[in-house]
């Protein structure tokens, strides 16, 4: 399915305003009426008075509107099914979503730069396949090998740091998960690990070289964060309550260790990238891909959409068109099974 012209989803604000105004709208008549008389004699001037055809017209006008906003949407429906063949690479994106992402040394922190760093690399891409990996101090799929940007692009962004309760930076983890992504035969694997380079142990460059060797996995690495480091703040409801601090009661400070990513990177048979700037990170990233052989896969995808929004047109025209017929008595057959207790 397909949606057109989703802004004007904007449009559905009108219903809270027309259940609001009808609300208003029947207090005061309650108020003028309680001044002009009381309720037994209301009663007898307008015996037929309905409130609930009041409550059931506003309903019908408020399901006319919506009818009209899905019809401007436009949502359209594929109805055939075609195979692609698409040439490119296979690129596997691990993102550290370890506490010390959560450094504001690189605007707005590490973690949503290096959301903001796949995203636009994303965006760049023309027939690759993408899959995306989390990872901390264990290493979790988020994503298989796909086409579908917009799916890796909304993953990406619900990516958070307490998705993972195991703390740490295990990027020898990610390397093992991101080896199960690809099949034996693919011959253009990329792995693409965005972090800050927390990993003071060996075993990343070592599971680094042995991937690659193994399975002929390139690893690219790209580090966030400044080398002067940070503190991790703590924060509840976007304010900043206090800085995280080790057994001794000092603040810790975290900083971007480029020495494991370029290790990593190095026995990927890969390229380590400061991902200070943006723009260099998204321009090694397409060189490098450019220069790599293109492996045909397929994919099927719809390729024939027809609009439905007559539909919601036809619904929106009916209803207000009951809208209209509705008269604000009492019907004579309803009011004689009176299902509303109405006197």
């Amino acid at each position: 399915m397909q949606l057109d012209e989703k802004i004007w989803f904007w449009t559905l604000g009108i219903i809270p305003v027309i259940l609001l105004m009808f609300l208003v709208l029947q207090l005061w008549k309650l108020k003028a009426q309680k001044s002009f008389a009381d309720k037994p004699l209301l009663h007898r001037l307008s015996p037929n008075k309905s409130y609930f055809k009041s409550f059931l017209k506003v309903i019908v006008l408020c399901l006319a509107f919506a009818c009209l906003t899905l019809a401007l949407v436009n949502p359209k429906i594929g109805t055939k099914l075609e195979t692609v063949k698409r040439e490119g690479v296979d690129i596997v994106f691990a993102v550290d979503v370890s506490k010390s992402m959560l450094a504001e040394d690189v605007a707005p922190n590490r973690l949503e730069k290096a959301k903001q760093l796949v995203t636009q690399i994303v965006n760049n891409l023309a027939s690759d396949r993408v899959g995306i990996i989390a990872y901390a101090g264990k290493a979790f799929p988020q994503l298989p090998i796909t086409t579908d940007y917009a799916a890796a692009k909304m993953f990406l962004s619900n990516m958070n740091t307490d998705m993972l309760s195991s703390q740490g930076t295990a990027i020898n983890e990610a390397i093992k998960l991101a080896s199960t992504y690809f099949d034996d035969s693919q011959t253009n694997k990329v792995l693409v690990i965005i972090s800050d380079g927390e990993d003071h142990s060996q075993e990343a460059v070592d599971m680094a070289s042995t991937i690659y060797n193994e399975t002929g996995i390139r690893i690219f690495t790209i580090g966030v964060g400044d080398i002067k480091g940070g503190p991790i703040p703590i924060k509840r409801n976007g304010v900043v309550l206090n800085y995280k601090k080790d057994r001794q009661g000092e603040t810790v400070i975290t900083r971007l260790n480029e020495a494991t990513l370029q290790g990593v990177a190095e026995k990927g048979r890969g390229v380590y990238i400061n991902g200070k700037s943006t723009a260099n990170v998204v321009e090694s990233i397409k060189v490098v891909l450019n220069d790599m052989d293109k492996t045909e896969f397929e994919s099927k995808q719809f390729a024939d959409f027809k609009d439905q929004f007559q539909w919601f047109l036809g619904f929106a025209i009916f209803f207000l068109l009951l809208d209209i017929l509705f008269l604000e008595r009492k019907t004579a057959w309803v009011k004689r099974l009176n299902l509303f207790n109405e006197n």
